[in-house]
């Protein structure tokens, strides 16, 4: 046989460096946590005061993006109270916090620690914003909770909530800690599919629609927002801000969703009432009481509404007053603003048509008696009896 056709000799150094190199596993390149938020709408007011005194909760202060002697602060601090952990049936096991705001809404928080890959996050992006147990879970712990905290609650709903949910992708370390323009770059195809929920590489077109709703404070931290999900890169403290924002804008599209609904039931009784015959002659008496209580209603929804947008107030801080605006436009929160501003406006037009018709009814009335009165002294008058 030709010496050169014969099996090479492996020496043992050569036959453990495969093996060696199999079981190496490159280490995550990411490292953060995934945040699912929750949230119900629940009544029209709770005391935080008498909230504390019931359940011993602290309160929320919102942090700084930077070291300037500027701040971002709650009209009405929420109170917030730390969960037990949750273990779902896949074994993860979930951090949590529910947080109380003034103007009716409950905010779940669920927290999980997360490292792995680009891969990994872009699977469990796709798993978690399709996954609908969040939503039993979280409502089963909202109603054990406001079951003690009754008492602080004001004209609780009946029946089942308004719900919103949103998810934070927060990634603290990055491999090789790129800048936000670099990480863009490299991976921003990535970061379209987490933000989007989905597995597949996503259009040019629809990549540059997601990445262009980000915005950053300095080179190394950026924040994506979607109307569904965020990825944010930042440090904990400096992530900290855009996630009391998005938990805020979020409970605001909650409040003006109820709102919207709420008006949207008025309306159409006003409209029934007109219907039944609410603009007859006689039955225009009867529209003082319907445009009484129309006119509560509008002033007990620009009372509300008013309390709900102005929650937060920004003082100097104009970063997070600019997060807040992309957070809020990203949501949905201008859109059903201007639903609700413009079904008040309904009302207030409704308002004034009732009353205007029942002015006029009045008027028609006093001058029926004005003329029968007149009529009753001429007969009396021609019969020689003058009263």
């Amino acid at each position: 046989m030709d010496r050169d056709l014969t099996t090479p000799t492996l020496s043992p150094a050569d036959v453990e460096a495969p093996r060696a190199e199999t079981r190496t596993s490159a280490p995550p390149a990411l490292h953060g946590s995934v945040l699912v938020l929750i949230q119900f709408d629940v009544c029209e007011e709770i005391r935080l005061d008498e909230l504390r005194r019931i359940i011993g909760a602290r309160t929320q202060q919102l942090p700084l993006k930077n070291t300037a002697p500027s701040y971002v602060q709650y009209q009405r601090t929420p109170v917030v109270v730390t969960l037990d952990p949750i273990v779902l049936d896949s074994g993860e096991r979930l951090e949590g916090q529910i947080k109380y705001f003034d103007y009716g809404v409950v905010s779940l928080v669920f927290e999980l620690p997360f490292s792995g890959n680009w891969d990994d996050l872009i699977q469990l992006s796709c798993r978690w914003t399709s996954d609908t147990s969040f939503e039993a879970i979280a409502t089963r712990i909202a109603r054990q909770r406001l079951e003690r905290a009754a008492p602080a609650l004001v004209k609780p709903y009946k029946g089942d909530w308004l719900q919103e949910d949103y998810f934070i992708f927060h990634l603290r370390e990055i491999e090789g800690s790129p800048s936000a323009n670099d990480l863009l770059a490299a991976h921003g195809d990535k970061i379209a599919q987490i933000v989007r929920g989905e597995t597949a590489q996503l259009s040019e077109g629809e990549r540059q629609e997601i990445l262009q709703s980000r915005i950053s404070y300095y080179p190394n931290d950026l924040a994506v927002i979607g109307w569904n999900a965020a990825f944010i890169y930042d440090s904990p403290a400096g992530a900290e801000t855009a996630i009391q924002l998005l938990q805020y804008a979020n409970s605001q599209l909650l409040e003006f969703r109820h709102y919207d609904e709420f008006l949207t039931r008025e309306l159409q009784d006003v409209y029934d009432f007109l219907d039944r015959g609410g603009t007859g002659l006689w039955s225009r008496w009867r529209t003082a009481r319907a445009a009484s209580k129309l006119h509560t209603v509008l002033l007990d929804v620009n009372e509300l509404t008013e309390r709900a947008d102005n929650a937060i107030k920004f003082l100097s801080d104009m970063f997070s007053a600019r997060l807040y605006k992309l957070c809020a436009q990203k949501v949905g929160v201008p859109d059903y603003k201007d639903l609700v501003q413009e079904k008040l406006q309904t009302a207030e037009d409704l308002y004034r048509y009732m009353v205007e018709q029942f002015n006029q009814s009045r008027a028609f009335v006093l001058e029926l008696l004005v003329v029968v009165i007149l009529i009753i002294e001429l007969i009396y008058f021609f019969k020689g009896h003058p009263l």
